[in-house]
């Protein structure tokens, strides 16, 4: 039996915006975008016209409005944050006051006081919470997750991630926030590693870590900006430590001042065997086993479908909307993150190993015969 579609609305038009626009108008069936707003109206018109423009969406009529405007639309019930981390706290929170449920772009805010203010918020009102990333709902990481849950690998013992990269003023139009408070390789690219690992082994208990910046001023070399300078304002390599609930070790390492390396993406060791995890930011690849007694790793074929889409936790939420039950990409997990990444910065700031006081539960995973577009 069908759910009943859930409007959307997006408020924040930038580079993120497009995948969004792309798949919650045309793939997935419990989701309708019906508007978007953002602060410079013309980036919200040039996107309305292309969702109204393509000729093979489900749901053309997107509308450009003001932010005032979508969150005056009593029609709309779930709005996407995909404004920049600086703001993410001020539109949530706005977007609560307006009595909507939000999904919200990583990190969920700058600080541990505005991601616990949002939270309580939202219970207040009986509203719900969703946070990026969702790429841990894609085949890969939910065939990765029944190989450990199936005992596959024994009890996991270990994990190490890895992301490292040149930096993102090399590709990206406008790169200057990722230098400034909220940005950087850990709060940037770490939601992904940290949440997969939260999403297979069990929240965190205790973590230190480690920062590095390799140059306090960086030049931009993608075209829009090329050859303007950005001041660097946080660290731009992290390597942190982190003990799991459950007793497993884990090594993160993020990024901004690697040209390149062969490092694996996740790897998680345990008592009877290794997991090879694929990149966490991407919803499918390759998953690999080495067990006890095999003469090298196999790879394990996806035991789900590949209908990993950005937006699958939108998607996702809207259907718990529609049936009461919990939503995967919640606040709480993206909290939980929220508090680890902050934890990795104190421990080297205070020199000391930092306790992680929030909890969350491993989200359960998803049903194995799902068919495209369908999260129910």
């Amino acid at each position: 039996m069908s759910l009943e579609k859930v409007k959307v609305g997006i408020i924040g038009c930038g580079n993120i915006s497009a995948v969004y626009f792309e798949y919650l108008c045309n793939y997935f069936e419990i989701t309708e975008l019906v508007a978007c707003a953002d602060l410079d109206m013309s980036r919200a018109s040039a996107k309305a016209d292309e969702c109204n423009e393509a000729g093979d969406l489900k749901y053309p009529g997107v509308k450009a409005l003001s932010v005032d405007e979508l969150l005056g639309d009593d029609s709309i019930e779930i709005v996407l944050n995909l404004t920049i981390p600086q703001a993410h706290f001020e539109v949530s929170e706005k977007i609560l006051d307006a009595g909507k449920h939000v999904y919200s772009e990583k990190p969920l805010t700058l600080t541990r006081e505005q991601g616990l203010a949002l939270l309580d918020k939202a219970e207040s009102k009986g509203l719900r919470i969703g946070c990026a990333p969702d790429t841990f709902l894609g085949e890969g990481h939910q065939t990765a997750r029944k190989i450990i849950d199936d005992g596959w690998i024994g009890e996991p013992v270990s994990a190490t991630a890895f992301m490292g990269c040149p930096g993102h003023e090399c590709w990206h139009p406008d790169p200057e926030f990722y230098y400034k408070v909220g940005g950087g390789p850990m709060f940037d690219m770490g939601p992904y590693y940290l949440t997969d690992l939260v999403f297979l082994i069990g929240n965190v208990k205790t973590v230190c870590g480690m920062t590095s910046k390799a140059s306090p001023q960086r030049t931009i070399t993608s075209a829009k900006k090329f050859g303007q300078k950005v001041d660097v304002e946080v660290p731009t390599h992290l390597a942190g430590q982190m003990q799991f609930a459950n007793g497993a070790i884990g090594t993160i390492v993020t990024s901004f001042d690697m040209k390149a390396h062969t490092l694996p993406y996740i790897e998680i060791h345990g008592t009877a065997g290794s997991l090879s995890v694929p990149d966490p930011n991407d919803f499918s690849g390759k998953v690999k086993v080495f067990r006890t007694g095999m003469e090298g790793w196999q790879e394990i074929p996806l035991a789900y479908a590949q209908n990993g889409k950005r937006g699958k936790g939108v998607a996702d939420l809207a259907c718990a909307i529609r049936t009461g039950r919990a939503h995967r990409a919640s606040g709480e997990l993206a909290y939980h993150v929220l508090d680890l990444m902050h934890g990795f910065h104190e421990s080297f700031d205070q020199r000391r190993f930092v306790d992680i006081e929030s909890i969350v539960d491993r989200p359960i995973p998803l049903p194995m015969n799902l068919l495209s577009g369908r999260m129910d």
